[in-house]
């Protein structure tokens, strides 16, 4: 009986040749969500109200909560949210119209 050959394994293609560029660190971050700034804001609470509770609880609880929360509710996490996502842009084009020259500049 042949010995069976050894599989070949496939490597990955390198981030170069797949066309991804890396993430510059001074790209400015993304703005939060609403619930996100909700979650943040109540994270702490839902640990000291179950103690002990696994992480991945903790997450699920919140979910639930903020599913529960009527829309008069949500509005000051909305306005957070809204607030944040209006300095992401600005910041974002801050950075495009600084980064342009940059990138013109390494070609």
């Amino acid at each position: 009986m042949p010995k069976a050959e050894p599989k070949t394994r496939r490597t990955k293609a390198s981030k170069a040749e797949s066309g991804k560029k890396k993430k510059d660190p001074n790209a400015p971050k993304r703005g939060l969500s609403a619930y996100m700034f909700f979650a943040n804001e109540q994270r702490e609470k839902v640990r000291e109200e179950n103690p002990g509770i696994k992480f991945g609880e903790v997450g699920k609880l919140l979910g639930e909560k903020w599913k529960s929360l009527s829309e008069k509710q949500r509005a000051p996490y909305d306005a957070k949210a809204a607030a944040d996502k209006k300095r992401y842009e600005e910041e974002k084009a801050a950075y495009n119209a600084g980064g342009d020259d940059e990138e013109e500049e390494s070609e």
